[in-house]
């Protein structure tokens, strides 16, 4: 009942309202990355979602787009501008992702979005992450972030999509809460993202 019926209408519900409130940091944070990346502030990216459904997940782009002399992109850690580091290390990057939630394609609490091209390497048990609507922040979130491997972080995926209630979403909003406040969990090993998954061995 509350998964298929409840959860639904309360996401878009709290998340136009978080959308609301938080317009007077969203409009600032948009200004400040249009001129510090010289262009566009948001950083739109494909990402499966229920049922392995491709959407576009939106973010407030916190790297530059810098090339080497051959024309690649250099590495994340090189383009984290000192303002993105900021905005990251405060989580006001995720505030676009409300606009996903409001359109359907997140939820506020789930299993993160992750890259399309993870897909094919998932087992049985690690594709049930996709029987529920992604979310902003999840049980793996609360639980170490991109300081635990790949495989805790599937287990607790797997874990929220079977025991999926009020209960738990309401201990995630407060333990997400609390991560945000400390800036806890933000990165593994002060690296700018989590290593790619390369499938099971």
């Amino acid at each position: 009942m509350y998964k298929s019926s409840i959860k639904p209408v309360l996401d878009i519900f709290v998340a136009t309202l978080l959308f609301l409130l938080l317009l007077p940091v969203f409009i600032p944070v948009a200004i400040i990355l249009l001129l510090v990346n010289r262009g566009n502030p948001f950083f739109l990216q494909t990402r499966p979602g229920k049922n392995e459904k491709l959407f576009s997940i939106i973010k407030f782009k916190t790297m530059n787009d810098k090339r080497g002399v051959n024309g690649v992109l250099l590495p994340d850690s090189q383009r984290l501008t000192k303002t993105g580091s900021f905005i990251r290390s405060t989580s006001l990057d995720e505030i676009p992702q409300l606009l996903n939630v409001i359109k359907g394609d997140m939820s506020l609490i789930g299993p993160r979005p992750l890259l399309p091209e993870y897909l094919p390497l998932y087992n049985d048990f690690q594709k049930q992450r996709h029987d529920v609507k992604p979310g902003i922040t999840g049980w793996a979130q609360v639980n170490g972030r991109n300081a635990i491997s790949w495989e805790e972080k599937f287990k607790m995926d797997v874990y929220y999509v079977k025991n999926c209630s009020f209960v738990l979403d309401a201990k995630i909003v407060f333990l997400t809460l609390k991560k945000v406040i400390l800036r806890s969990d933000i990165s593994a090993n002060n690296s700018v993202s989590m290593q790619r998954f390369k499938g099971n061995k």
